[in-house]
């Protein structure tokens, strides 16, 4: 997403290599203007957890659910985009939890589509507490230090089935059938695992990587200055024909591809990497 008003202010924060398996990054944004600024968060099928600071900020979803965030909130897997607003005087941080990595922070909780303070999650308040220690840090970077340390003792080691379905790379197999005749486990028992910790489906996930390919096919050709050839977009993402990738860009972002073209500037993606 590029900046469109020199007083919002957003930049995308990595994370030390020990914490590659927690966190893909963090986002910063922050609005010193006079005026609300409002942009589109991308789905990306990880769980974040946002914290506000300043003025409250609101996120609104395709439904037209408004959520009012004061402190933190959790929310996701994100699997549709959803509107965030930041008024005058206020900014957000964004921590993007890694495939299990929310799991293995809150165990089984679950939580719904329109956010949930994570203190609910953790029966303590140990969320208010840090919100508040987060509030005396002047800069994103300080801010994003103190959560990875007071992360440590709550993240559980990821077990070997978990640890293959992350890194599983070769997208000409099937992960659940590969990942289970290689630990002797039923393909059942893999998907059922991997909804329950990863909190979504093979199938699912299939699907949006190839939305994700084609939306990331769609940004280098606008880089260059291109016109966008959408039916090199549908051969080399493995879309069927035209009709399918608008029914993804209608499923995940409720747009169609040519107004994605012209909305992109208001479109984050800083829930993916």
């Amino acid at each position: 997403m590029q900046e469109s008003q020199p007083e919002y202010h957003q930049l995308k924060i990595s994370v030390p290599q020990e914490f590659e398996t927690v966190f893909t990054h963090f986002y910063f944004a922050e609005n010193k203007s006079s005026c609300a600024v409002t942009k589109t968060l991308l789905p990306s099928y990880q769980t974040i957890m946002l914290f506000c600071f300043g003025t409250n900020a609101c996120m609104t979803t395709q439904e037209n659910t408004s959520v009012e965030v004061e402190q933190c909130v959790v929310l996701g897997p994100v699997r549709q985009a959803f509107d965030y607003t930041l008024p005058a005087g206020s900014s957000i941080l964004v921590a993007n939890f890694k495939n299990d990595a929310f799991y293995r922070f809150f165990g089984k909780a679950m939580i719904s589509h329109q956010g949930t303070h994570p203190d609910e999650l953790l029966k303590e308040n140990c969320f208010t507490e840090l919100w508040h220690q987060l509030s005396k840090f002047p800069s994103s970077q300080e801010k994003t230090n103190h959560i990875l340390e007071f992360c440590r003792p709550y993240v559980q080691e990821q077990d070997e089935t978990s640890r293959l379905l992350s890194n599983f790379e070769n997208l000409s197999l099937n992960p659940v059938k590969t990942i289970a005749e290689q630990t002797h486990q039923s393909e059942r028992n893999i998907q059922l695992k991997q909804k329950e910790q990863f909190g979504y489906s093979y199938k699912e996930l299939a699907r949006y990587s190839r939305f994700l390919k084609a939306i990331t096919l769609i940004e280098k050709e606008l880089e260059r200055g291109k016109k966008v050839e959408w039916f090199t977009v549908i051969d080399e993402c493995g879309y069927y024909d035209q009709s399918q990738l608008i029914h993804d860009f209608k499923h995940f972002i409720s747009i169609s591809p040519s107004q994605y073209i012209k909305f992109q500037k208001d479109i984050c993606r800083s829930g993916s990497d």
